[in-house]
């Protein structure tokens, strides 16, 4: 099974819950390329086996999402010390790799009262991972529509919430100190690629920072990711150049990259 097909099995199994549920990460990525406004690329999109999907702190999950991944084919994973484990809900036998996770905001303070660890919370039956600046990704999601004209084996073609690139690439920069080395190139060639996919309509993008993502962010955060951005694109760094590695069906040079990126991001998180 491919992990077209794979995606396809989760999005069927999570009907019921389409509607709560933001598509993130790097299948937020990859779908970008199926929304009317992108702008085709003559390269492949970054894939990930794994599908994070994330809701909001008072969202209206009813039901049991574990039954239906279950019914689905995937099984639980438990991972570490915390209580309730993180847990990776895993395509079985049919498709040993793709797994899909569930993230939910952390507010406050990340340890609890007792003095544990507040990482997790279960709901609908599965287990979410708290995670910081995972807010951003919730404002303002846009809707996709995919299926099998865009090479998903679905039966009828289905919505999906996926979070917009603004708070995509906006939560990128917000998290990048707390990634290894290796996930920070590939975050530096993720916002490329998107600031890329979406580059004929950068205007719509600095519109969508100044009227609903900035209010949305106290003003210190906000602040913070124009500073954040500079840092990132003002020279060539070694994350940059590392970046620029990652790629094996085209060529980017370190300059390329450093140029487009900081060109494209100073107009979107301009006011």
């Amino acid at each position: 099974m491919d992990d077209l097909a794979a995606f396809a099995r989760l999005v069927e199994a999570l009907k019921p819950w389409r509607t709560q549920l933001v598509i993130v990460g790097g299948w937020a990525h990859r779908l970008y390329r199926f929304h009317p406004r992108a702008t085709a690329q003559g390269y492949q999109a970054l894939t990930t086996r794994d599908t994070d999907l994330a809701f909001a702190n008072d969202a209206p999950l009813g039901g049991n999402i574990k039954s239906a991944l279950s019914a689905a084919g995937f099984e639980e994973e438990l991972y570490g010390d915390h209580r309730p484990p993180v847990t990776h809900y895993a395509l079985g036998d049919d498709d040993a790799g793709f797994y899909a996770e569930f993230l939910t905001p952390l507010l406050g303070s990340s340890v609890k009262r007792s003095g544990e660890p507040d990482a997790t919370v279960s709901t609908a039956g599965i287990t979410a991972q708290k995670l910081r600046h995972l807010g951003v990704l919730l404002v303002r999601p846009w809707q996709i529509t995919i299926g099998r004209e865009q090479g998903v084996p679905l039966d009828n073609p289905a919505r999906l919430l996926v979070a917009n690139p603004v708070s995509f690439i906006v939560q990128k920069l917000l998290i990048q100190k707390d990634r290894t080395p290796t996930k920070r190139a590939q975050d530096v060639l993720y916002i490329h690629d998107t600031l890329q996919l979406f580059g004929t309509g950068l205007a719509e993008l600095k519109t969508l920072w100044n009227d609903e993502i900035r209010p949305a962010l106290p003003a210190k955060t906000g602040n913070r990711v124009i500073d954040l951005a500079g840092e990132a694109f003002s020279s060539v760094s070694d994350v940059i150049r590392d970046a620029a590695r990652i790629p094996q069906d085209r060529a980017v040079s370190p300059e390329q990259l450093q140029a487009s990126c900081q060109l494209a991001i100073s107009h979107v998180l301009s006011t």
